[in-house]
């Protein structure tokens, strides 16, 4: 992802400092972004995705790879983040080469103590599924407990933040939508059903 914002950014014939401007964020922190020195959160991804004006998953893919149907095996989830120990949280990406899609999905490894991660906000909404352990969605307002099974819904302007409660480390999908359709434009919740 490192070099694609850099070849995204270059491609815009941005500066550093006018996507900085753009994305919210310090021009030291991109620069330390680009050069891999810094691992952005998924709220940075998004915002530098916005202001690059691309989907969230073209961070992560080349267009050239982007395909009509995306199948991304077990072992094929490509790291996101470092392989930490238990200090952050740690995501995988999956269906990366995906064409144009309104949802990001990935694999996301929250570490058991949240004090260390800050509350995170961005466009669009986020779905949390738990796939195996138990985690917390903690809000300012609340926290929540998921188990095995659990899922969750929420706009994603909402600070929030995610930690894994007992001894493993939660397993979770977190799909991100992007904040693309029109507010006024028609819902259909059950249009079509599988």
């Amino acid at each position: 992802m490192i070099n694609r914002v850099r070849q995204l950014r270059k491609q815009r014939l941005m500066t550093l400092e006018a996507l900085a401007e753009r994305a919210g964020v310090t021009k030291s922190y991109l620069s330390k972004v680009e050069r891999g020195r810094s691992v952005p959160s998924i709220a940075v991804c998004a915002s530098l995705a916005k202001a690059l004006d691309v989907p969230l998953d073209h961070l992560f893919a080349e267009a050239e790879e982007l395909a009509e149907v995306t199948v991304t095996r077990a072992g094929e989830r490509r790291a996101l983040t470092p392989d930490q120990e238990e200090s952050g949280t740690r995501y995988e990406g999956m269906a990366l080469e995906a064409g144009a899609k309104s949802m990001t999905p990935f694999m996301l490894y929250p570490p058991h103590d949240a004090d260390r991660v800050p509350f995170r906000d961005h466009p669009g909404e986020e779905f949390l599924f738990v796939h195996q352990g138990e985690a917390e969605l903690i809000l300012p307002s609340r926290t929540i407990t998921l188990h095995t099974g659990d899922c969750a819904y929420f706009k994603a302007t909402t600070p929030h933040k995610v930690r894994s409660l007992g001894a493993e480390r939660a397993t979770l999908l977190l799909l991100v939508a992007d904040d693309q359709c029109p507010p006024d434009a028609p819902q259909a919740p059950h249009s079509r059903l599988p």
